[in-house]
Order: structure tokens, then sequence, then C-alpha cells
């Protein structure tokens, strides 16, 4: 063996024996899902969003359940193997219970999740979740070396500070209740806090963020855009090191469609619920539609992405939305937001299964139709309310889930024929 043989064998040795080396990602760069380095291309992003479902708190591990029980887990493992699936949507959050980031299983177990999926599919990529949300048990939470650092700031031996996560003339808080609110992205403690959770996201296999409601945090004042820019740009730089392809793919809840510094959009997409239009005299009926209430479609904003490439509109996905039932359950009322006096989930799950399926079928072709920049999030597992399970499950029922409501071979075959 010569000498330079010799040199590139110790090379490839010490690079297998990287941490990680076993989450790493297919890098062949012909794969239609390839992305390095921190630049995803336009195809590459549509790629995925193109075969993304919302599977909500799958991560999650036994006690760190937002939204309560998630039974037969390892039917969905096989769902989402057997569909192609490649965004995995709202996999792993906490709305709140900041108790659970202090949980080893909160990242182990998700940390394990990933890893035996990728062994399966490699290109996969898992969204975690950051939302408009925090409680007094920050304070709770030490703070580490490495954020006081990443924000040149002096490192100090202290927990999160939650007064210091509040907006200072009083805007949203206690907002969800005495000792919750809405942070205030404008304030340096958020924009510490928020770091911590994506970088330990990152480490730990999460390849994508969803920030919540960012214009809510930035409590709609002009100018603070910037604030985002800020936390953004370290969370991107952080993921050049920790993430598993050296790329985060960051998107937001924007109803108006995005958010620009100096010509630079801030996140990969955007968001956004289906916002369903009830067909008045078809009962429980709904349809999509251009300028219906603050829908997204043809909506987004233009400009340079974070992966360098220009857009005249920010490609976006839009999703079965969560929030709760009315008091007009039933009934069609165009002026707000339920479908039929349910949100968009619950609807959903309360159909008939021919009629879910149609639905699906017509949202994604209205779509391809309508505004090529924007894709369905097929529904996979969310939350509902007013129904005798909690959650909704798109699985095909059997014995290893019952509660399955059969939309996953029509989800396959929609992806399939696109």
């Amino acid at each position: 063996m010569d000498h330079l043989t010799r040199i590139s064998v110790i090379a490839c040795l010490l690079w297998l024996s990287m941490p990680g080396y076993a989450q790493r990602a297919n890098t062949n760069i012909d794969s239609p899902y390839y992305f390095a380095d921190g630049v995803i291309s336009r195809q590459v992003l549509e790629n995925y969003l193109s075969r993304s479902i919302t599977q909500a708190e799958f991560l999650n591990s036994e006690g760190c359940y937002t939204d309560g029980p998630y039974p037969y887990k390892a039917d969905d493992v096989r769902m989402l193997k057997h569909m192609g699936t490649k965004f995995i949507g709202r996999a792993l959050y906490s709305w709140g219970n900041e108790q659970f980031y202090l949980t080893p299983s909160f990242w182990d177990s998700a940390e394990e999740a990933m890893r035996s999926l990728h062994a399966f599919d490699s290109t996969m990529v898992f969204q975690a979740c950051i939302f408009e949300i925090i409680t007094e048990k920050v304070a709770d939470i030490p703070v580490p070396a490495w954020v006081f650092e990443t924000f040149g700031l002096p490192v100090e031996q202290r927990n999160f500070r939650y007064a210091d996560m509040l907006n200072q003339d009083g805007r949203l808080v206690d907002h969800w209740r005495k000792g919750s609110s809405v942070p205030d992205i404008t304030r340096q403690e958020t924009q510490l806090f928020f770091y911590y959770l994506a970088r330990r996201y990152m480490e730990i296999g999460i390849e994508a963020i969803h920030f919540g409601q960012a214009q809510l945090m930035a409590m709609r004042v002009s100018g603070t855009s910037e604030a985002w820019h800020t936390l953004l740009e370290h969370v991107r730089n952080a993921a050049k090191t920790v993430a598993r392809r050296h790329t985060v793919i960051c998107d937001s809840h924007l109803p108006n469609g995005g958010m620009v510094v100096n010509g630079q959009l801030l996140f990969d997409f955007v968001s956004f619920p289906l916002r369903l239009r009830e067909i008045t005299d078809k009962p429980q009926q709904v349809e999509l539609q251009v300028g219906y209430l603050d829908g997204i479609y043809k909506k987004t904003v233009g400009g340079v992405t974070p992966s360098g490439w220009s857009c005249e509109h920010s490609p976006y996905l839009v999703e079965f939305d969560n929030f709760g039932i009315s008091r007009h359950r039933d009934e069609a009322n165009l002026a707000d937001h339920y479908a039929w006096g349910y949100d968009e989930v619950s609807w959903f799950h309360k159909q008939p299964e021919e009629y879910r399926n149609a639905f699906l079928r017509y949202a994604h072709q209205w779509l391809r139709q309508t505004d090529r920049d924007g894709f369905l999030q097929m529904p996979g597992s969310r939350v509902i309310t007013g129904a005798d399970t909690n959650r909704y499950r798109a699985n095909t029922s059997g014995p290893d889930n019952p509660l399955g409501k059969n939309q996953e071979n029509t989800i396959k075959e929609i992806w399939k024929l696109d």
C-alpha cells in the first residue's frame, strides 16, 4: 500500500467513525432528495413538500404528550414506510410543558425513532416545532454555555428567565392563561431560549423546524423581522456543524405570505391552514377558494431564499388545522374559520370515508391547477375535538390500529400519480 493510499484509507476510517455516521443521509447528489451544507434547491424542497404529512407528536415519548395518549404508534411507522413519506411534519414538540425538555426520554426516544427510520430511508426529514407559547416553567431549564457564546454574551450559571421573554408593554402576556404567554421575539432572552431548542432538536437528527406564528411573536409591530433574522442566522450557522446534512429547513405560519429583510426571505417556505369554505347548499361539504378569508393561496411573497435562489412567490404548505369547535356545530358560517362549526381536521375526521378520500384528491388537484407554489400536507395524525378519540389517524384500519380512518392508500395513490 503506497503512502497516498494509506492516507486515504485512514481518512475514510476516521470519517466512518464520526459520531452520528449511522444517521447520515444518502450523499448521492443526483438524488431528488439531496441537500447539504445549508443549501436546498427549489426542486428538492418541492419534492419534500409534495410528500409531506402532518404526524403530530409522532416522535414524542410516553409521558411527554401534549395531546393525550398516542396508541398504535408502531402502525404509524409501517404506514409512513408504505406510503413513501419524505417530510414528517410536527413530529416532535411541546405546547408549553417545558418540563419535557428536562426529561431524557423526550430527546432519546425521538433520536432512536429517527435513527431506525433513517436506516430504512436515510432521506426522510423530520420536523420539530417551536411554538408561540412559554410558561413560567422555562425558569427550571439551565442555560448552556454555548447559548451565551453564540450570542457573544458572558457565560454565567443561570436558568432561562420567563419575565425577560415577555413584551415590555404587556402585549399577549398571560395570553394563554396566567403564567403562560406569547413570547416576544425582540427580547434577547426569547432568542436565547429558541436557539437552545433549535440546536437541541438538530443535535438528535431533526432537519426541519416550524416556528409557529412568527408574526404573532413579533407582536405585529413593524420592523421586528430583524429579530427573527438574527435568530435564524444563528440557527442556520449551528446547522452547519450539528445537523445531519448541515442544513435546517425553517418555516412559519405567516398570514401575510412571508417575512423579508432587504430582499431576503427569512423562511424556506410558508405554512398555513387550508381555510375550508362551506358549500352552504351541500351540508358538510367544503371547497377551496382563492381570496376566502385570510387564505394563503397566491399570496406568498417573493425574494431571495436562505439557500440563495430567487422566487416570485415562496413555496408553501397548507394543512388541516386544529383549533377547537364552535357553538354553531353543523351550521354554515362563512364569516369564521370553522368548517360547519368544526376546526379543519375535526371536520375531516367526522366525514364519511368516501368523502374524506374524495376531498384529498380534490384538494391536491385544486392546488396543482390553481397555484403551483402550494402543496397539500396530508393528514396523518393530529389532535381533534368533539370525537370519541383524541386524534385523527390516516392509517388503514385493522387489528394494529383500529382507530385508522382509511386514508393511507389514497394518500399513497395521490403521491404515486403525482
